[in-house]
């Protein structure tokens, strides 16, 4: 399928249409061990406009975008930029230019502060000596420019992954920008964030700016973007208006038509599997919080960055100290228990940093896939490792979850950022398990991806299992629970089912203790 509208200034909003690019990209072409990830592409960013990068994990878009910010160089093709040609060699150099990205995989030093952070290698001096006091004043005066409520001196290893987009975001502002650069910049922030993010975005615009944009939430597409070019197989599918259907766009994207992104999902609510009764945190992250999950249902927990609610789950699956009330588990009390005892009783906690927490990024995907039942007689005979099973269940799990490519000996970093989702997923079937908790489960991840997340997610339930969905993406709130329970601050502020699960009802429970 093929389109091309960029010089139509009737679809979708094209500001300065007739103005000359700020960059263009001529025949880009990339390759890594035989293989092309970008092969010919054109592509340009004009002044004071949103150009969305739209295409499934391993598209080439994350390439397109390493070239333009200075992180890699290509094989064949040229840029240029303000019409004359350029050759960006580093990242330094690309800012001299004012081109900025926030990478999707974040580039921040967790020992340091966030004033350190944001002025690594560009710090404030007097007479050749660092002036702290400097640093400081200016990191605060960005972050309350932003609207970002983080403290300049707090330590990056204690921010939360939203709080630590919101700094790797500021970063990208410190200085002039005529190019900015933004790779799934809402994946880990809730609707305030993201309007606060937006917000800035159409000042930039108004300043000139381009903006590339790459993001998978086609509602965001329709918010902020004017031109939108597709990427498949690393070859550009076409330019088309932001006005485009989702049917064609994602057809563009895949190749195929997908007839419904959420599936329906039939729910048979049985016995409890697990449940909290006034269960706090030494943290004070959560206070008194009651709740239950059974058999057969997907429940939701909905949120603002910061509202506690990943700290249940992970304070049930014992990362987080308890420091009143109780968890019981299929009956049983299990308040305190480590995660491996919570494991083995049928508990699967799935994190919603992959990298962090959930994967060995420089360890094979059969490994990885694998890690959680290796004590299991499948996987061992007393000390020895049965290879063989490990392989076989492996294979077959990468089979079951269409790993692309389906290569269980490469390196999990080598995946595409869906791909690598999918081994996360593939672990949690490694093992028999009673309850699944998703925590954030398709951050970053292409439409395609997220179909086959949430038929996974719904099969689960149809087969007896008890899930619990903890999600920033509205849609996914509204689309697959059957119940939902909303946090604000540390405590729950509603159990809303059926037909009282609205977007209206969610959200003005996610404020309702701000208005307080």
């Amino acid at each position: 399928m093929k389109a091309d509208l960029a010089d139509d200034e009737n679809s979708g909003r094209l500001p300065n249409a007739g103005s000359p690019p700020l960059l263009t990209l001529e025949g880009i072409t990339k390759t890594y061990s035989g293989a092309k990830a970008l092969d010919g592409v054109d592509f340009d960013v004009r002044p004071g406009e949103v150009h969305v990068l739209f295409g499934e994990n391993g598209a080439g878009k994350s390439t397109l975008i390493s070239i333009v910010a200075g992180a890699i160089r290509p094989d064949a093709g040229r840029l240029l930029f303000r019409g004359e040609p350029v050759d960006i060699f580093s990242v330094q150099h690309a800012r001299s230019l004012g081109i900025s990205a926030v990478f999707q995989e974040f580039s921040l030093v967790p020992q340091l502060s966030i004033e350190e952070n944001l002025f690594l290698g560009s710090e404030e001096t007097t007479f050749g000596v660092l002036d702290k006091s400097a640093t400081r004043k200016r990191a605060s005066e960005l972050l309350d420019q932003l609207g970002f409520s983080l403290r300049a001196t707090q330590r990056v290893a204690y921010l939360s992954r939203a709080e630590q987009q919101m700094v790797e975001i500021a970063k990208a502002f410190r200085a002039d920008l005529s190019v900015l650069i933004l790779d799934e910049p809402t994946a880990s922030l809730t609707d305030k964030e993201t309007d606060q993010l937006f917000a800035l975005i159409d000042q930039l615009r108004s300043q000139g700016v381009g903006i590339i944009y790459i993001t998978h939430r086609i509602n965001e597409i329709r918010k902020i973007g004017d031109r939108i070019t597709v990427l498949r197989d690393g070859c550009a599918v076409g330019t088309v208006g932001a006005d485009i259907s989702e049917t064609d766009l994602v057809g563009m994207m895949t190749g195929r038509i997908i007839d419904q992104i959420f599936p329906s999902v039939r729910y048979r609510p049985r016995e409890r599997v697990i449940e909290t009764r006034g269960l706090a945190t030494a943290d004070g992250a959560i206070k008194d919080i009651s709740l239950h999950v059974a058999k057969g249902e997907i429940v939701g927990l909905a949120g603002l960055v910061g509202s506690g609610k990943s700290d249940i789950a992970r304070a049930c699956f014992g990362l987080i100290p308890v420091s009143s009330g109780s968890v019981h588990f299929e009956g049983v009390e299990t308040t305190g228990k480590s995660p491996r005892a919570m494991l083995d009783a049928g508990f699967f906690y799935v994190p919603s940093d992959r990298r962090e927490e959930g994967l060995m990024m420089m360890r094979c995907a059969r490994e990885s896939i694998a890690l959680p039942a290796l004590s299991t007689p499948e996987f061992s005979k007393g000390f020895a490792l049965r290879r063989r099973a490990e392989s076989e269940r492996a294979n077959e799990l990468a089979k079951k979850l269409n790993l692309q490519p389906r290569n269980i000996e490469r390196t999990v970093e080598h995946f595409s950022g869906g791909n690598q989702q999918k081994i996360l997923l593939a672990k949690s079937l490694t093992r028999k398990v009673k309850l699944f908790v998703f925590d954030e489960p398709t951050v970053g991840v292409d439409v395609g991806t997220r179909v086959a997340i949430y038929r996974f997610i719904g099969n689960l339930c149809e087969n007896g299992a008890a899930v619990l969905l903890i999600s920033s993406d509205m849609p996914e709130i509204l689309h697959l629970t059957r119940r939902v329970y909303v946090m604000c601050r540390g405590a729950l502020t509603a159990e809303l089912t059926g037909d009282q699960i609205t977007q209206e009802n969610v959200l003005r429970h996610c404020f309702e203790r701000e208005a307080a």
